[in-house]
């Protein structure tokens, strides 16, 4: 006989409240599949031993979020008691953390997240966690708005800035942000919910040879001429459906793989969606300016598009004097960091240090 799921114990009630008690929802089968349904791993602080287990088995526990690269962002950023960092992209807050502990005393993070949702939740935590807004100013936006967010805060130059370009856990777990087909939901991607066009909405209105044009340029897809032409115009609302559209099609040409594919054209449209190429061209447009004689910028990047981009600003910055020193070789993540956390495989780790 199946093992019914575990039953959360109902909360001490004090006297005077008469709220009923509420049973957590049931779910089939003997272990929680769904995400809303892993209550154990949205509750990590009451389940340790659970967490440990998810850890170890090299998986990231649902709804979080772990920091990739984070000693050696470190050693390129060389944070000292006193400096000002700003994280471009706080997400789980992980690097924000680390970087806070390394400046204080005497020092501040700016961390800047256009996500609304996940924003929300990394502020409690590091509230939590005893960081005042004295030492921490969280702001939601794109980091494309670096100039209007440290004018907002009264500065006039900062020593380090860190931006991961990486899509967070939080967002790819969750089914109806719609960044991933590991559970069906909205074809949305969008990394602010309210403002801009779904990726749904953008495949059903752009035209075929706008939308082969950014498999190629945003995803380095093989078959970008033929899912291009056969999928610009279609009415696709859910991750799964777009997927299946994708496996069908190449499955019909005679084109065996098909999940490399999707994966491509999920990222192409998300980078469509969030314009993140614009936007990264233009955060390193700014950061000479904003960086004091001295400091460094470090940027974490998961793709070949992002990689060329920032390897050819730091190399122009270079040329031009603007930077005293680049990193020459790229730094990936370590054997065993890329084992304990497959989702770091990808990174690529750029450094660059303003002139004095």
């Amino acid at each position: 006989m199946d093992q019914k799921p575990e039953i959360l114990p109902a909360p001490l009630a004090s006297a005077g409240d008469k709220r009923p008690h509420q049973r957590r929802p049931r779910y089939g089968g003997k272990y929680p599949r769904h995400f809303k349904e892993k209550y154990k791993e949205h509750n990590p602080e009451r389940y340790p031993q659970t967490i440990r287990k998810v850890l170890d088995a090299g998986k990231t526990p649902a709804g979080t979020h772990r920091p990739i690269m984070v000693e050696e962002v470190l050693a390129v950023l060389g944070p000292r008691p006193g400096e000002t960092a700003v994280d471009c992209t706080v997400g789980y807050g992980g690097h924000t953390e680390a970087l806070l502990v390394s400046v204080l005393p005497g020092g501040r993070i700016v961390a800047i997240d256009q996500d609304p949702i996940e924003l929300s939740k990394t502020e409690t935590r590091l509230r939590a966690a005893g960081f005042g807004p004295e030492v921490l100013s969280c702001q939601r936006s794109n980091f494309a708005g670096l100039s209007q967010i440290l004018a907002r805060c009264g500065l006039a130059g900062v020593d380090m800035l860190l931006a991961d370009l990486g899509v967070s856990s939080m967002q790819l777990d969750d089914p109806l942000r719609g960044f991933s087909t590991r559970q069906d939901g909205p074809l949305d991607m969008r990394m602010n919910p309210g403002r801009g066009r779904s990726a749904a909405d953008l495949l059903k209105s752009i035209a075929p040879e706008r939308l082969t044009r950014l498999l190629r340029e945003n995803a380095d897809e093989p078959f970008a001429d033929l899912i291009g032409m056969s999928l610009a115009g279609r009415q696709i609302s859910t991750t799964r459906g777009l997927a299946q559209a994708i496996h069908t099609l190449l499955r019909k040409n005679n084109h065996a793989e098909s999940e490399q594919s999707i994966r491509r054209t999920f990222q192409a449209l998300r980078i469509a969606v969030n314009d993140e190429f614009s936007a990264l061209k233009e955060l390193l447009r700014q950061a000479p300016i904003w960086l004091k004689p001295g400091g460094r910028i470090a940027v974490l990047t998961f793709h070949s598009g992002e990689d060329r981009l920032v390897k050819a600003a730091f190399a122009e910055g270079a040329r031009s004097g603007v930077y005293e020193g680049i990193s020459r070789e790229v730094i990936r993540p370590t054997p065993s960091e890329r084992h304990t956390n497959p989702r770091s495989a990808a990174a690529k780790l750029r450094w660059a240090r303003r002139s004095r």
